[in-house]
């Protein structure tokens, strides 16, 4: 228990600088310094005693936080220069220790993470996440943070790649995994597409090349064979200020522009699942989100081909090859009711439903027929159909 004690005041002396500095510029009365070392003293106390639990450091984290956050206001208010003491240090110092004594609790990891991300201490972020990934590897939900993170924080698609492709290395049975990767990609066509926008290079004006069968890396047989993309193809370069047309198709048809590289994740997922169509089915909805991709419709359309090939019965196989005239359309917008009624047109060659694909139809149509500033005409009709779907199911 000495051992114990020694320690908690050697962590408390450190801080003795910090308290003088506070009384010296009244940010705190006498009163509120005894009272925050009494509680400084107590959380030190239960860190360091056997039995220290992750939340005693969680308690411990708050508590420096909302006493950081009390101090920069009264520094606001107050008008005062501070010097080199602030509360962002001490609350990294006991994160430090919390992991390094609970390095097999995640959620440690996690608030240490986070906090770290909100103060924008990037560098410091890049080697928590190292080394939490060093100590959970087969944490799929780590790999698809760091992913994120790599692209968010710093549009380093590469570096994204890298902590995906590592990830199935260690995590290939993580379906979310999987479906993470290629919503990453897509995330990346969308803020290519929508950069091509800015500078008027609307793709959408354009008509990219039909894709060539792309050439696959298979230098590593743990990796995702991903078609070569090149600096030259995301940015061509261009001479002067002019939009070489020639250039621009070029960029359309590039792996990037035109749905390869989810495809090739869609293809590796489902070699490594024997054909699931849950997993596709995840894929396919994922892959609806993006509306606004000019390579939407491909991507979907080799989802159903896989589907209609490998479980062509399954109500998801059906589903899925439902919907897809209205992939990519606004319900509100005017080519809606012809795409919807090549769907039911479908819907209808695969009567009499069943109690599967009824369900699915009720999940399909249910938030359509929520949506506002539908045609009322239209509105009737998707109404009559999911009645029906739905006497199916209570029959």
């Amino acid at each position: 228990m000495s051992a114990a004690t020694d320690k908690a005041r050697f962590y408390l002396e450190k801080s003795v600088p910090e308290l003088k500095e506070y009384e010296q510029k009244k940010l705190f009365t006498k009163d509120e310094i005894t009272s925050i070392i009494k509680k400084r003293s107590d959380f030190e106390h239960k860190l360091n005693a056997r039995g220290a639990t992750p939340i005693d450091f969680v308690r411990y984290v708050e508590y420096e936080i909302n006493l950081e956050s009390l101090r920069k206001k009264r520094v606001k208010r107050m008008g005062i220069r501070t010097g080199g003491h602030n509360g962002q240090r001490r609350i990294f110092f006991i994160l430090d220790r919390a992991t390094r004594k609970f390095h097999g609790d995640v959620n440690i990891w996690i608030q240490y993470i986070e906090y770290t991300r909100k103060q924008k201490a990037y560098k410091k972020l890049s080697m928590i996440l190292t080394d939490a990934l060093r100590f959970h590897p087969t944490n799929a939900e780590l790999w698809i943070y760091a992913a994120k993170y790599a692209l968010d924080e710093h549009a380093d698609m590469t570096q994204a790649r890298s902590f995906m492709q590592r990830g199935l290395r260690f995590c290939k049975n993580a379906r979310n995994l999987w479906i993470q990767y290629a919503k990453l990609e897509l995330i990346y066509v969308a803020k290519l597409v929508a950069r091509q926008k800015i500078l008027g290079l609307d793709p959408a004006s354009q008509r990219p090349k039909a894709a060539e069968q792309p050439g696959l890396d298979d230098n590593d047989a743990d990796m995702v064979a991903i078609p070569k993309i090149t600096e030259e193809d995301i940015n061509p370069t261009l001479p002067g200020d002019e939009v070489d047309e020639n250039a621009l198709e070029t960029l359309n048809a590039t792996p990037a522009l035109s749905g390869a590289i989810p495809m090739a994740i869609f293809d590796s997922a489902m070699k490594n699942f024997n054909n699931d169509d849950l997993l596709a089915f995840n894929f396919y909805n994922m892959v609806l989100e993006f509306e606004d991709v000019p390579c939407l419709r491909k991507i979907l359309g080799h989802v159903v081909e896989t589907l209609q090939s490998s479980q062509p019965t399954s109500p998801r196989t059906r589903i899925c090859n439902i919907k897809f005239p209205t992939a990519g359309v606004r319900v509100t917008s005017p080519e809606f009711p012809r795409a919807l009624g090549s769907s039911l047109a479908l819907l209808k060659e695969s009567q009499p439903l069943d109690a599967g694909l009824a369900q699915e139809v009720v999940n399909w149509l249910k938030p359509l027929a929520e949506t506002e500033d539908v045609d009322p005409s239209l509105k009737k009709v998707i109404l009559f159909t999911l009645r029906n779907a739905e006497r199916t199911l209570s029959a």
